[in-house]
């Protein structure tokens, strides 16, 4: 069984967190469970049920059965890092930490509303989710150390779906491999200006004290995600922002100015700093979009028309216009093969696509090429113009090694991971000093508790 990590980054949490902290305070504080010598409290079942209520989980079975199993796994697990002397580098910790409490301070609407909530500073809050994250990544660390040495072998993996009955093998819904050539459509040089100069005029205002960054952001920036909040980001590290934004942003050295105007693939920026934390920084933005013209659009959109009509008379391939042709940097190197950023293969089922394209490809036949449309990039968020190439199609079908072969894999790979998880917590339930409480036992467990 998969631990499953109980925190949520989102407003979930923050719901379910106001609802568990009245909770608790009523709860009579007793050890429902000991491990070794490690106990499991009432008031941490009971927590850790009203947040499952609160993200909608759906238990298979008595829910007081189900969470302090959980927590007992995962204590076995810890333990076992502690032998192992299991370590996460704090870096890592500290990035996704930032990032949640990034998340919830958004949900919150402000610093002093989450500490209302959950009754905790924020250092508090930061010290308490840095133990949780930091236990989640220990007991992955040990997992994928106990299962490191499978070996997955061809042979192997048919020797697996053979063994599975054939109405047990699952329905794979209709697969696409997509290709893609795309254009930027030419956005007029004054509408540039326009955008830079309004830029310029509000870091004139930041840096001669007229006016705070953080109010221009919440009034004038077109980045959603952090525009309410001051546009304020939080801590990254460089490799997580565009280069060019990243260049400027650790540039910076005063709090107190805006930086020069920053182009990046997201639009135009002007940047303050709030704080440098070894190779992160934690910085706000105003950010504007240069929208292409109705008139650029539809020149966009002729261009792929012709091009499009060239290539079905035979001109030349889709294959050979994309490198040539293409603005899509992650595709127009592979012909402009769409890489599914889930499994990394090459096909997609239709919900995986971008709306657009599923739209585009929806009709087409394989080896057909759509008229151009616009979509917005999934990255930039910016207005494209694309043609789509259907390579293949997959129908719904039960799953089988000849167009199956990596599902199939993935399958065998889970399962045997699986057991071998299984066995090891097998073997460690029997060697452990393990006590469950009058009331907490009339449970099927999925694992055997109660030997003694």
């Amino acid at each position: 069984m998969k631990l499953r990590n109980i925190l949520i980054g989102s407003a979930v949490f923050i719901a379910a967190a106001v609802t568990a902290s009245a909770a608790s305070d009523n709860v009579a504080e007793e050890v429902v469970w000991m491990i070794g010598d490690q106990p499991i409290w009432k008031s941490e079942v009971e927590e850790a049920y009203i947040q499952a209520l609160q993200d909608r989980q759906q238990f298979d079975g008595d829910p007081y059965c189900i969470i302090p199993e959980q927590m007992a796994i995962q204590r076995l697990f810890l333990h076992q890092a502690d032998i192992d002397t299991i370590e996460v580098t704090a870096g890592r910790v500290a990035a996704e930490v930032d990032s949640r409490i990034n998340d919830w301070l958004i949900s919150a609407g402000s610093r002093q509303k989450l500490e209302e909530i959950l009754h905790k500073s924020l250092p508090e809050i930061r010290q308490w989710l840095t133990t949780q994250m930091t236990n989640s990544y220990r007991v992955g660390m040990v997992q994928d150390k106990l299962t490191d040495n499978i070996k997955i072998t061809p042979a192997a993996v048919r020797r697996y779906f053979n063994s599975l009955p054939v109405d047990s093998l699952p329905v794979i819904p209709t697969k696409v491999e997509v290709q893609i050539l795309t254009q930027t459509p030419v956005i007029p040089q004054q509408q540039i200006d326009d955008i830079k100069d309004r830029l310029r005029s509000y870091a004139e205002r930041v840096n001669t004290g007229q006016a705070e960054f953080s109010t221009l952001a919440v009034l004038y920036s077109e980045d959603d995600g952090s525009a309410n909040r001051g546009g304020e980001i939080g801590f990254m590290p460089r490799t997580g922002l565009d280069p060019a934004y990243a260049a400027a942003a650790f540039n910076l050295n005063d709090p107190k100015r805006a930086s020069a105007v920053v182009e990046s693939a997201f639009g135009y920026h002007i940047i303050q700093l709030i704080e440098k934390r070894g190779d992160r920084v934690n910085t706000r933005h105003i950010l504007l979009r240069a929208t292409p013209t109705k008139e650029s659009l539809n020149r966009a959109m002729a261009r792929l028309d012709s091009i499009r009509t060239d290539i079905v008379d035979g001109l030349f391939t889709f294959d050979e216009a994309v490198p040539l042709i293409s603005a899509d940097k992650d595709t127009r190197r592979n012909h402009g093969t769409m890489v599914n950023s889930e499994n990394f293969s090459s096909y997609f089922e239709m919900r995986q696509l971008p709306q657009e394209v599923a739209i585009a490809v929806d009709g087409l036949k394989p080896g057909e090429i759509s008229r151009p449309f616009v979509m917005e990039d999934p990255k930039t968020h910016a207005d494209v113009v694309a043609i789509v190439r259907l390579k293949s199609r997959l129908e719904p079908h039960r799953a089988n090694m000849a167009d199956d072969y990596e599902d199939i894999k993935n399958m065998f790979e889970n399962s045997e991971r699986q057991r071998i998880i299984d066995e090891w917590l097998e073997n460690k339930i029997a060697n452990t000093y393990v006590r469950i409480e009058d009331g907490w036992k009339n449970c099927q467990f999925r694992h055997n508790w109660l030997r003694r």
